[in-house]
């Protein structure tokens, strides 16, 4: 035999045993009890497309929001998620011009009507643009609770202009 047919032969056989070798066993003895694996998820998902009802995210942030009147009221700024993974609120930009002066202000995902309009979302609040204004702000960077002490630092608070001068020598002024 040839070492080049040797060769073929013993790389065919690699490749043949690679699947048996990649393979997990998962059968268990009938004397011994399996537990389940805590790194699979409990649901798997099986969607494969959008289903009727549903929205891509995507879709949401920037868009525009009416008001019954037709009215721009704001725009999709964020979009708020439970643990759960479910829509806690949804957070519209209102009262802004040209970007400038506007608020975050939260609404539930139940208080957006989604309708199409020419095969794209349309939003709509029943709410005015002043009942959006009026109401409480939403702070999307709410500042982080402190750890540690509650004693402020150490240190003089005067500024260094009004600070006493401690040292004793004093230096002719340059000329």
């Amino acid at each position: 035999m040839s070492k080049t047919t040797l060769t073929a032969a013993v790389a065919l056989l690699m490749a043949a045993s690679l699947p048996v070798y990649a393979q997990t066993s998962s059968s268990s003895t009938s004397g011994s009890t399996s537990s389940p694996s805590t790194s699979a998820p409990s649901k798997s998902v099986t969607a494969t497309q959008l289903q009727p009802g549903q929205i891509r995210a995507t879709q949401m942030d920037g868009a525009t929001v009416y008001d019954t009147q037709n009215q721009k009221v704001g725009d999709i700024k964020d979009i708020i998620l439970d643990k759960d993974g479910k829509v806690a609120a949804v957070v519209l930009d209102v009262g802004a011009f040209l970007g400038i002066g506007g608020k975050y202000v939260a609404v539930g995902m139940n208080d957006l009507k989604i309708t199409q309009d020419n095969n794209k979302p349309r939003f709509t609040v029943d709410m005015t643009k002043d009942q959006l204004k009026a109401a409480q702000a939403f702070d999307l960077n709410p500042r982080s609770a402190s750890t540690g002490t509650t004693t402020p630092p150490t240190g003089s608070t005067t500024p260094p202009a009004n600070r006493p001068n401690s040292n004793t020598t004093t230096t002719p002024p340059r000329q």
